[in-house]
């Protein structure tokens, strides 16, 4: 079963902003076929990580305002958070490997 938890402007504050672990956030659109290359990687990182780390997803045509807010340009774009901050991000589709060693080091960190 899906942990992907979509994210929007009602929700981000708790989810994100006040979460006591690191959280992943995939900025998204369902017409980006970059966006569903990585999207496997994305769901498997939010069962692999569950309960070291949030996963959840952006939409940014429905959410302009969080996308405006953290200047996403291009998608995919995937940022990490520590205590409501971004510390780290990828913009474009990356292959697993690049993923999941970026996320490990946001874990060690």
């Amino acid at each position: 079963m899906s942990k992907v938890i979509e994210i929007d402007e009602a929700n981000f504050e708790n989810e994100v902003a006040k979460s006591d672990i690191p959280v992943m956030i995939d900025f998204w659109a369902t017409w980006c076929g970059p966006c569903r290359m990585i999207a496997p990687h994305v769901e498997e990182a939010s069962n692999l990580y569950s309960g070291k780390l949030k996963v959840g997803k952006v939409d940014v045509d429905n959410n302009h305002r969080i996308a405006s807010q953290y200047s996403i340009m291009s998608i995919p774009a995937v940022m990490f958070f520590k205590n409501g901050m971004v510390v780290d991000q990828i913009i474009g589709a990356v292959p697993r490997k690049t993923l999941f060693d970026r996320i490990e080091k946001i874990l060690l960190s």
